[in-house]
């Protein structure tokens, strides 16, 4: 059911901040409220805290769409957070950017690999990182920096080592005794805020980190020297998603943004300015082979490796109290 007019004067939409909510703000937000003649208040967080709040305003959403990490969205679609999608070009999408039911969609493909200072890295000499196992490498020590396990990129490294050692989703405890033994000992900090990611770098504190390429993109857009590696064993997918949030009144343009967002013009300027590789099968961004980041599209993107969220939900409250416990205590 359609609210009345004088609601529709004000869209909420929650999503990531940074330099992604810059984009959002610069290019994407004007373009759409001058189309519909309609407010848009963004409430900025990472998918977590986004996911927290969907969960706190259960009773009364405030929120009308949500921008988050695929993990988080297969929690938000089992627990009935998400309306079925009106609109969605079908044919022009890649099969990899829908959901079950249509209740999201990818809105761009991000590739879970490793950060450095290229700078740094030559006056040292140090080899650029090729291997998830580098970050073993006692040179790292208190360079390295990993976001936590309740971040897409850290819950990735955490499959990843576990993967390579004889587990998986179903069988993490590998995982966790990698971490613990040969990776944690570099770490100089669990960071979740990109802000705080650049900071490190800035600073001269980190040299290395696990980061995704689009988060990568916007820092070496800034002119630092970003090396961005894409690790033999294979880099992981995020898929950033949207959906629209089901409540008793929706504001129809949540429908008309999620489509929106699925735009050639929107796939391609996620893609030039943020490093998104595109959804949409028409989008036009321009691919720079000497560009710091590869962005992940064509063959790269269909290389990513896809974690088993399902199984990863169900045990993921379990897997963050025992990294509290066993990792960053």
């Amino acid at each position: 059911m359609a609210s009345p007019a004088h609601a529709e004067d004000r869209l909420v939409i929650a999503g990531y901040g940074g330099s992604f909510e810059d984009i959002l703000r610069k290019d994407l937000f004007p373009v759409f409220e001058k189309q519909h003649n309609v407010k848009i208040d963004y409430v900025a967080g990472n998918s977590t805290n986004t996911l927290a709040r969907l969960q706190a305003q259960k009773s009364n959403q405030e929120i009308d769409v949500a921008i988050i990490d695929d993990g988080p969205m297969y929690q938000a679609i089992a627990l009935g957070f998400c309306a079925p999608i009106a609109d969605l070009p079908k044919d022009d999408l890649y099969p990899a950017a829908r959901y079950k039911d249509d209740k999201a969609v990818a809105i761009g493909i991000v590739a879970t690999g490793i950060m450095y200072n290229k700078k740094v890295f030559a006056e040292k000499k140090w080899a650029a990182p090729t291997s998830w196992d580098d970050l073993k490498d006692p040179k790292y020590k208190g360079v390295l920096v990993i976001p936590p396990l309740n971040n897409t990129y850290g819950l990735h490294a955490l499959v990843q080592y576990a993967r390579a050692n004889g587990g998986g989703e179903r069988k993490i405890d590998p995982g966790f005794k990698v971490f613990k033994d040969q990776v944690g000992p570099n770490v100089l900090v669990y960071e979740p805020s990109p802000g705080k990611m650049t900071e490190l770098f800035s600073s001269g504190q980190a040299l290395i980190a696990v980061w995704g390429s689009g988060r990568a993109k916007s820092f070496a857009d800034t002119g630092f020297p970003v090396g961005f590696a894409y690790p033999r064993e294979g880099a992981y997918a995020l898929l950033s998603s949207v959906c629209p949030i089901a409540k008793p009144k929706t504001n129809p343009l949540a429908q008309a943004f999620v489509t929106y967002m699925m735009t050639p013009e929107v796939q391609t300027k996620l893609g030039d300015a943020y490093g998104y590789g595109p959804v949409n099968k028409k989008a036009t961004y321009k691919e720079d082979p000497n560009a710091p980041v590869q962005l992940p599209a064509g063959k790269v993107a269909q290389d990513l490796i896809v974690v088993d969220w399902d199984t990863v939900n169900q045990n993921r409250d379990d897997w963050n109290k025992r990294w509290t416990r066993e990792i960053e205590r």
